[in-house]
């Protein structure tokens, strides 16, 4: 006899809900953030070598590895990232080992923030992000095409409006 398995918290309402992914771009904005610190490190560390002792070059090493290893695993973090909008709040999704789920009502919201740095302007990239009185509730939602940031701002934004309690 087979137990019933318990449903995953992690996925509320699988088959109510449309998930939507960040960009593909948005690996691309990460993956250059990182070969420049990666770069950044080796260097100092065959700098470190030339003026003091040939053991600098481990440490050159061992960034080059680490930022190789953090490389393979970005694809799938960036892909983790999605969120979904529904009639009264907004889910948001990311994590691969520590997944994290935040739902944040369309009423709480205090403000909603688009920045762009300047790697994913370049990318045409944007970052949307909720405000909350609760520090610890706000969610943010990276990687998104500058169009679908501006829109989800403006839905967001109207959608607080007709709530008159937040925004």
């Amino acid at each position: 006899m087979n137990a019933p398995v318990a449903p995953d918290p992690l996925r509320p309402w699988p088959d109510s809900v449309e998930w939507r992914p960040v960009s593909p771009r948005y690996f691309l904005v990460r993956l250059a953030a990182l070969a420049a610190w990666v770069i950044l490190l080796a260097v100092a560390g065959v700098v470190a070598a030339a003026l003091w002792s040939a053991w600098c070059l481990l440490g050159s090493a061992a960034v080059l590895v680490a930022g190789i290893v953090r490389a393979v695993f970005m694809r799938r973090s960036v892909r983790s990232w999605g969120y979904a909008e529904r009639a009264e709040d907004l889910l948001v999704r990311h994590g691969l080992l520590i997944r994290r789920l935040s739902i944040v009502p369309y009423a709480r919201m205090q403000f909603v923030d688009v920045t762009a740095g300047p790697m994913e302007r370049a990318a045409g990239l944007a970052t949307v992000t909720l405000h909350t009185a609760a520090a610890a509730s706000d969610a943010r939602v990276p990687g998104l095409e500058a169009a679908e940031a501006t829109r989800l701002r403006d839905r967001l934004a109207a959608l607080g409006e007709i709530r008159e309690e937040g925004l």
